[in-house]
């Protein structure tokens, strides 16, 4: 792949919704170099924004090191943006060596770029069912970033103020009502209302909030999911009146809000009681108000009839290495993927610096940093989870459908049937 640009995909996606391209990092005399002894550059894109710095801190340990290899990494985030960028660079022909799939459509899309990774330490050391979405046949096509989980994540100050126990919290009827006490002493509680419903964002309302309800429908496995030629949607009522109950209680309008404004300037200023999110956002809330990340949040479940007590545990994208970069590169990308998950210093920068909940054998996992993820694993070891079985949808559907069609709900455009029917009817068609 000598000569080849690096192009970066999304300038921001608070600020503007097209994809923007601009040339950074490797260039052609970077490869240039690789090909005459001197260096092997390895270019990484991946999508993690809230662990971009650590990330990079951690490449920079690896370049110390390993002085033959430079790395650059270019970091895109939200959602349908790093796909959207991901997408743009390789029709371009400008594909990076290192990237990120989300599961069975994403492998199935890229599937001529993915190396085999199985001969790896990091897929040897992997825990069982983490590599199920990202395997064909023997081959394994991608390395799970780390486990992950959400749901409604409190302030314990303001739930112990306000008398709710957050553990009575099981069903929607209790949740209805420790929101509606919630919403009664907003003035005495000191915030500006219950939640902070960040409907902006698609994949919050289309992947999360959709998932724990459509999961059921797919025994919870992304697999079946990706094999199914329809989306039941049997609990289309129960997503109806999660999201109208987050709506109707949070700060407004809701279709502005995006995730810096609902994690950093609402929930971590404590000035809502809960919002709809997993443990990634820890290192935002804790640059913001360390006391506060550290002694006084927690999560309470979802409510799912059926499924209470349950939160959704799962991988949320892996490594992919891109077998049609050079030989050198290709290998150069699969030794430090291993180092990053198998050596001491990698471990201690994954459990301490990323703050993850690891996907892969041979961790400390009482040395798991913060109280978000500690609950997760808590709830995992315990086998109380959802599955994220979105990541089975048809490629673009969860968010470019099914999302869409539920901020149209929530805009008055559109009927919560009508909402359904539309998503219901591209499932199929994609799947024809």
């Amino acid at each position: 792949m000598k000569g080849k640009k690096w192009y970066a995909g999304l300038l921001s996606t608070l600020l503007a919704s097209s994809v923007v391209l601009g040339a950074c990092g490797g260039t052609g005399d970077d490869k240039e170099k690789a090909s005459s002894g001197e260096k092997v550059t390895v270019d990484i894109f991946q999508f993690k924004v809230e662990f971009k710095k650590q990330f990079e801190d951690l490449v920079k340990q690896y370049e110390k090191e390993h002085p033959d290899i430079k790395i650059n990494v270019k970091t895109v985030g939200g959602g349908n943006d790093y796909g959207a960028a991901l997408k743009a660079a390789f029709s371009s022909g400008d594909e990076p060596d290192i990237f990120n799939v989300g599961g069975p459509s994403d492998v199935q899309n890229y599937r001529e770029y993915l190396a085999d990774l199985s001969e790896t330490k990091a897929a040897k050391a992997a825990l069982e069912g983490t590599l199920d979405s990202v395997k064909d046949g023997e081959e394994v096509l991608g390395l799970p970033f780390n486990q992950e989980g959400y749901g409604y994540i409190y302030n314990k100050k303001v739930f112990k103020k306000a008398g709710i126990d957050p553990a009575s919290i099981k069903t929607y009827e209790d949740l209805e009502k420790a929101v509606k006490t919630l919403d009664s002493k907003k003035k005495e509680l000191g915030i500006e209302a219950v939640f902070a419903l960040a409907a902006k964002e698609q994949w919050v309302i289309g992947n999360h909030l959709a998932n724990v309800f459509m999961a059921p429908d797919f025994n919870h496995s992304v697999v079946e999911a990706f094999n199914a030629k329809s989306a039941p949607f049997t609990k289309s009522e129960e997503l109806k009146r999660m999201l109208d109950l987050q709506a109707k209680y949070s700060v407004q309008p809701v279709l502005s809000l995006d995730y810096s404004q609902q994690v950093e300037q609402l929930f971590s200023l404590g000035k809502v009681a809960m919002i709809q999110q997993g443990n990634w956002t820890y290192n935002s809330i804790y640059d913001i108000d360390p006391e506060f990340a550290e002694k006084n949040i927690g999560f309470v479940p979802i409510p799912v009839e059926g499924f209470e007590g349950k939160l959704p545990v799962g991988v949320p994208m892996y490594w992919a290495v891109n077998k049609k970069s050079d030989e050198k590169e290709v290998t150069a990308a699969k030794e430090f993927l291993d180092w990053m998950y198998t050596s001491d210093a990698g471990k201690k920068a994954v459990l301490e610096d990323f703050k993850f909940i690891p996907a892969y054998e041979g961790y400390d996992t009482s040395k798991i940093a913060d109280p978000l993820s500690k609950e997760i694993y808590k709830y995992a070891s315990e086998g109380n989870t959802i599955g994220w079985v979105f990541l089975g949808s048809p490629t673009g559907w969860q968010e470019g459908v099914l999302a869409v069609n539920m901020q149209k709900y929530l805009s008055g455009e559109s009927t919560w049937d009508e909402a359904i029917k539309k998503a219901q009817e591209a499932w199929e068609k994609s799947r024809q």
